[in-house]
């Protein structure tokens, strides 16, 4: 006879035998991305040709430019030589060159030039790092995995960005704290009333979710229980400057390691807007990550309705934003003054979309001790499949600290 607990802070253990006590579940704040994905690093707009930016991933310091034939390039920000970052170097033609002594690296991050060494003299055997990159809608994906996993990784497919019934938003924030808090905030939305000064009154109901091994699906209806609206929500929910008390489907999805939110007005073929999000560890302890989100909106029958409405939905947006990330930055500094997650979660759809991340996850370097994944002595996590040691809590923060940038 065997039954499931439930634990203190609100995860689910494995079912057990009465006198198998067995450990309790990993702390989700101390499971990394899995970096055998493909994630948005930077907007292509941001990386002009003969330019190269800084970036980076859970850690991992990255230089992105864009040679003189268009193509990006992502190296690891050192160079061999002096371990100076090769962000602060120059582009020359389709090569980045160190800015301390000219060292040249090809896009792959082979070395393909020392100025002042003559042609018998001894050259280093290897480069830098060179990650695998895509430009898909308008974003900068690198794989920071196993190269040899990227070719059959997925890219998102988003059939609704530059279709014509549709006009893209799109967004690039910093956010400090762990990733899984911005899934939990977007997959549970009975946090309406932090949003009451825009949204007025909103009662969502669960009609159903669906759980599988790399995703968790939640289908709301929302109805407005009174209350001032913002005009903003009312436009990007097609509803037109007279607004209106319309119910709205919400489906939301969990897709590890990405998110997407439909919202379909009642009586309505498809969804007034459709967002997609991805949440990029930036440091190596993933406090902070990056929100890249893509909001596409249905275009209104009349031309040029969404141009004038424009503003009005960008402020709305940027204010639900500025509110969810007051919440979540709140419960990363719980987490960091507690020492461990002492949520009580009851909603057994993000009791499901924890177990999910877990279990696509990572142990973070030098953070999986007794308390995290019950193992003595404390480990280090995972060697790296790509070669390479992944820096621990102890390593080099990612730019955390860039301006933020959407569009």
């Amino acid at each position: 006879m065997t039954d499931t607990d439930v634990d203190a802070a609100g995860g689910r253990r494995r079912p057990r035998g009465r006198h198998d006590p067995g450990p309790g579940p990993v702390d989700l704040r101390r499971v990394g991305a899995n970096p055998d994905h493909w994630y948005p690093v930077a907007l292509s707009r941001n990386v002009r040709r003969g330019r190269v930016i800084a970036t980076a991933f859970a850690g991992e310091r990255i230089a992105l430019y864009r040679g003189e034939s268009g193509a990006v390039h992502a190296l690891e920000d050192r160079c061999a030589h002096r371990q100076v970052p090769l962000s602060m170097g120059v582009v020359d033609g389709d090569a980045l060159r160190c800015c301390y002594h000219a060292w040249a690296y090809r896009g792959d991050g082979r070395i393909s030039q020392i100025p002042y060494l003559s042609k018998g003299d001894r050259r280093p055997s290897r480069g830098v790092r060179g990650y695998p990159v895509h430009e898909a809608y308008g974003l900068v994906y690198v794989f920071p995995g196993d190269p040899r996993k990227a070719s059959a990784a997925a890219l998102p497919v988003l059939p609704a960005f530059g279709s014509p019934r549709y006009r893209t938003m799109t967004f690039s924030r910093s956010v400090r704290c762990h990733y899984s808090f911005m899934h939990e905030n977007l997959l549970d939305m009975n946090h309406q009333f932090l949003h009451r000064g825009v949204v007025g009154r909103l009662h969502p109901e669960l009609l159903e979710h669906r759980t599988s091994a790399r995703s968790v699906e939640a289908r709301y209806l929302f109805t407005h229980a009174g209350g001032k609206r913002n005009l903003g929500a009312g436009l990007l929910a097609g509803e037109g400057l007279r607004g209106g008390d319309s119910a709205d489907v919400m489906t939301i999805r969990t897709e590890y390691p990405y998110q997407t939110l439909d919202l379909v007005p009642e009586k309505a073929e498809r969804p007034a807007f459709r967002l997609w999000a991805v949440y990029v560890p930036e440091d190596a302890e993933q406090r902070t990550c990056r929100a890249y989100g893509l909001l596409m909106i249905e275009k209104p029958r009349v031309p040029g309705v969404l141009h004038l409405a424009w503003p009005l939905i960008r402020h709305f947006t940027e204010r639900v934003f500025a509110e969810d990330r007051m919440a979540v930055e709140a419960e990363q500094r719980a987490w960091d003054e507690q020492g461990e997650d002492r949520n009580q979660e009851v909603f057994p759809l993000i009791l499901d979309v924890r177990e999910v991340l877990r279990a696509n996850g990572v142990p973070l370097p030098g953070r999986c001790g007794p308390a995290a994944c019950g193992t003595t002595p404390p480990c280090d996590g995972p060697a790296s499949t790509d070669g390479h040691s992944h820096p621990g809590p102890g390593g080099s923060a990612g730019p955390s600290g860039r301006a933020d940038d959407g569009g």
